[in-house]
This record gives structure tokens, sequence and C-alpha cells, in this order.
């Protein structure tokens, strides 16, 4: 215990933090409190309050290293890829594999994020977190309009609405296809990776040029 004393607080905040990810990810974050936290981290309550104010700061690191992964993943999948559609497909594919990688961290990048820093007390994590979103949405409102000006997607795309409607598709296609994957395959005949498949190109479909909705449907 002594030498542990000795570590840098980062350190400490760190342990802490993978304790109560997986402490979170199997009781649930609002089961958890914070004695579950010290126990799961191997620390007292006294010595937790030490590095972390509540279990809201807690929960804000966690929220942070979710965003800092998922920005890690589409910024591989937008640089190793040329053509729209080529990037696309790696985009969906580098968020299944954070899915499969980091489901907990992947449900806390769908969490509310806090965006207003004037009128209420927030923390610093939640800042930096409000920056890292802000970078993601930059590379994909890049990537919807370098694939609008190469003539490959439609041209007439609301960029910011395209891109937070795709988002929450992809994302709960990714999550549907996980919960029901025996239903996928009993009733559909359909693999978990032929079902994400079918849909990932359904929804590129929807954006794609040429293939605009006919608007006597």
């Amino acid at each position: 215990m002594g030498r542990r004393k000795k570590q840098p607080a980062s350190l400490h905040r760190e342990s802490i933090a993978l304790s109560a990810q997986e402490l979170f990810f199997n009781k649930g974050i609002e089961a958890a409190t914070m004695d579950d936290i010290a126990k799961a981290a191997g620390y007292s309550k006294a010595t937790l309050y030490v590095y972390f104010e509540n279990k809201e700061e807690i929960i804000g690191v966690l929220v942070l290293e979710s965003m800092k992964k998922l920005l890690f993943y589409i910024t591989k999948a937008i640089k190793s890829n040329s053509d729209t559609k080529t990037r696309y497909e790696a985009i969906c594919r580098a968020l299944v594999q954070y899915y499969q990688d980091y489901p907990f961290y992947f449900e806390l990048a769908l969490s509310k994020i806090n965006i207003d820093f004037n009128n209420e007390k927030w923390l610093p994590e939640e800042k930096e977190t409000f920056r890292v979103g802000e970078e993601i949405n930059a590379l994909l409102i890049s990537f919807l309009k370098e694939g609008i000006l190469s003539q490959e997607l439609r041209e007439d795309l609301a960029i910011l609405p395209t891109l937070f409607a795709f988002w929450g598709m992809l994302s709960g296609v990714i999550t549907l296809t996980d919960h029901k994957k025996e239903y996928l395959q009993k009733e559909l005949s359909l693999s978990p990776d032929g079902f994400l498949q079918y849909s990932f190109m359904m929804l590129y479909q929807s954006i794609e040029k040429g293939t605009e909705t006919n608007e006597e449907i």
C-alpha cells in the first residue's frame, strides 16, 4: 500500500475509473454507489473522495474516454480510404468494432453531453468531451461535404441533420443486431453480419447521388 500511495494522482484516478467502468457495466450506473466503487477499486471510501468528488465526476472521466476512443476509430476509418462509399463502409466497420471492443464506452458515447459552459457548474472533463465531440463532427462534416463535391452524395443533403440522423440510425442498427442475433438468424435467415451489411447499404443509398426518393411515393 505504501508504494501505491507514492503513485501520481493521475494513476490513482485512472485505476479508480477503470474499476468503476467494470462495475457500471455489470451493475448499472444508477445502482452503483461510491461505496461499491471504493470496494471494487480497493480503496477506502475516504481515499476515494481524495481523487473524485462524487460519482458524477467519475462518469465524466469515462464519458470523455469513450469519446476519445470513438474519435480514434472514426479518424482511422476516414483517413485510410479514398472514395466516399469505401470511407462510409470503413466508418460502419469501425463503429461495429468499437461496439465489440468497448460496449460500455459505446453506450456512454450515446449519452447526453453538456454543451452549456456559461450558466451552470461543469467539470473540466465535460468541456474536453465537448471539444472531442466537435472534432468528430468536423471529420464527419468534411466527409459528407467531400462526398457532395465529388458528386457521390446528393446535393440537397442538410449536413448536420444528416450527420446526427446517421449517427442515431447506425448506432441503433448495431445495438439492435447484437440484441436480436437469434431472431435475425431464425426469422430473417440472416447472420448478424449479413443484416448489418444490408442495413448499412440501405442507409447509404438514401444519401447516394442518383438514388433520390421518388416524391410521388
